[in-house]
């Protein structure tokens, strides 16, 4: 690879020989004595045996207003891939108010550090071989970031994270680069309200193309993590370990409920051509006697003291991991918390004084990264469910690029109670692997929004099931037409990549599925072999 080829790829870089021949690759913006600092060495991670390659860290606040004490940490990489076009995906985690600086460690950073593992390894699922990622921890309250909390709602998180993208553009010389976004779990809210602040926004700065989301919260509590519940626990009985007389009562109180009957009446294909009514109970009128979820995960708890909402079917012992605790996870000793080691904040400028955690509640601190209405006191997010408003709806219609899906292992927000808002019930067809070939799950598309499942993958999908992740992603940023493509990743031959030509496909194998708007389309089984 020449360093030409590489500069005809970024009209920003710069290429800086050395005296032993190689040269290092540079945004040109960077030049600036003031943006030098945020320069990571990528031969000097702590514990990271090889070269991560070019990137960039550190804070940036939240607004143009001089001395904003308001500041988002962020971790930029450019892609290792010779032809990426100009845009940037955005990654963001759940919580509210867990770090992405956990997924890029888990999931889909250039090395992941898995759970009881002795050391990281190279990431061959790294997204830098599809494009340029930005992992960036938000909102302001947690992590590495800087300033107090002091939103309420999603609508003013939005507006906070467009302050700092424009701050990251004007920093990096980025400004016209296409606008992607992915997130799991509770960032159904971040993400899907983000984009439509980019929307509203308007600029031709920062173009939005599409987002991806998994296992993601975009509805009621009730109807998304109560209702489909019992139906989880009865597929996965063999497994999960409870005794008949639990099975006989959970299953009367699901019909007691309501839960039933309307997942009878809507879960299903073709499903009804009306506006589905609401249940008996929601988050607002559920007074607990209803909260299924959370009787089921105390039985499971129960019987299996290292249950693993993430992913169901783990059992004791419960490893270690370098992101400390998470919920109620096992706290191994403070010093073995990666990104809470000071050579670990030296070597990516994060500020040395901030205690990190990878959520803004652990075990023994319970904290919120919104405040309450009247902002004097700490609260809960006042906005409503995306897919309850016309706020996803109208993400869809803007980017005709929205993808959905779910692991089938998820407890904490099951499969069925995010399909119950677009596609009917799935049939399981060939099961796979974490990082496996084959069929890995079920997959449909409509109007610009694709569902799939994929069904041995947990709450987080790049953990549990990377390459079928990284499938999705290829289908957000337009390198494949759809998720049956089984012509091998398509970073497999392109320069730069550090995916090898033997890796197993993971296709998602196909069905149709609904829209929003519950307009049936012509329905045909693709590959149900």
């Amino acid at each position: 690879m020449s360093c030409e080829r590489e500069n005809a790829r970024f009209s920003r870089i710069l290429c800086i020989f050395q005296g032993n021949g190689s040269y290092e690759i540079r945004l040109k913006s960077l030049l600036d004595p003031e943006n030098r600092r945020f320069a990571v060495h990528g031969n000097s991670v702590p514990d990271v045996d090889f070269d991560i390659g070019e990137s960039y860290a550190g804070l940036l606040p939240i607004s143009s207003i001089p001395h904003d004490t308001r500041k988002l940490f962020f971790w930029f990489f450019p892609s290792i891939t010779l032809d990426a076009p100009h845009e940037v995906l955005s990654w963001f985690r759940g919580g509210p108010g867990c770090s992405s600086l956990g997924g890029f460690i888990s999931e889909n950073g250039p090395f992941t550090w898995l759970p009881g593992t002795y050391k990281p390894v190279r990431n061959a699922y790294d997204w830098r071989n599809l494009t340029n990622v930005l992992w960036a921890e938000e909102p302001v309250g947690f992590g590495f970031t800087e300033g107090a909390s002091d939103i309420t709602n999603e609508e003013e998180l939005a507006k906070q994270y467009i302050g700092f993208y424009k701050q990251f553009l004007d920093t990096f010389d980025l400004r016209g680069w296409d606008v992607y976004l992915s997130g799991e779990s509770y960032a159904g809210y971040y993400v899907t309200y983000v984009a439509n602040e980019f929307i509203d926004t308007n600029s031709p700065d920062m173009p939005l193309k599409g987002i991806a989301l998994n296992g993601a919260l975009i509805g009621d509590g009730t109807l998304q993590l109560a209702m489909p519940i019992q139906p989880f626990v009865e597929y996965w009985w063999n497994v999960l370990g409870l005794n008949d007389t639990f099975r006989k009562a959970f299953a009367e109180k699901q019909d007691q409920c309501g839960y039933s009957a309307y997942l009878d009446m809507y879960l299903k294909f073709p499903a009804p051509q009306r506006l589905f009514s609401s249940p008996v109970y929601t988050s607002e009128t559920n007074d607990g006697s209803c909260n299924t979820h959370d009787v089921a995960e105390a039985a499971l708890f129960e019987v299996n003291p290292c249950f693993n909402a993430y992913h169901a079917t783990d059992y004791c012992p419960r490893p270690w991991t370098v992101l400390g605790p998470i919920n109620d996870d096992f706290d191994p000793a403070p010093r073995a918390i990666y990104f809470n080691r000071q050579d670990v904040k030296r070597a990516i400028h994060a500020p040395l004084g901030r205690n990190w955690t990878a959520c803004a509640s652990t075990p023994s601190k319970t904290q919120s990264v919104f405040q309450g209405p009247n902002h004097n006191e700490t609260g809960e997010d006042q906005s409503l469910p995306p897919g309850q408003t016309d706020v996803l709806q109208r993400v869809i219609e803007h980017t005709n690029n929205v993808i959905i899906g779910s692991g089938g292992l998820g407890f904490l927000v099951p499969m069925n109670g995010t399909l119950l808002f677009y596609v009917p019930s799935l049939p399981v067809y060939n099961l796979g692997s974490v990082a496996g070939s084959g069929l890995l799950g079920t997959w449909g598309t409509e109007r610009g929004l694709t569902f799939y499942e994929v069904h041995l993958a947990g709450h987080e999908m790049r953990q549990y099931a990377p390459g079928a992740a990284f499938h999705a992603i290829e289908l957000l940023l337009g390198r494949i037409d759809n998720l049956d493509d089984r012509e091998g990743f398509t970073t497999v031959d392109g320069g730069g990549s550090f995916l090898s030509a033997g890796m197993g496909m993971s296709a998602i194998e196909t069905v149709s599925i609904l829209s929003l708007k519950c307009t049936p389309m012509m329905s045909q089984y693709l590959n149900d072999t």
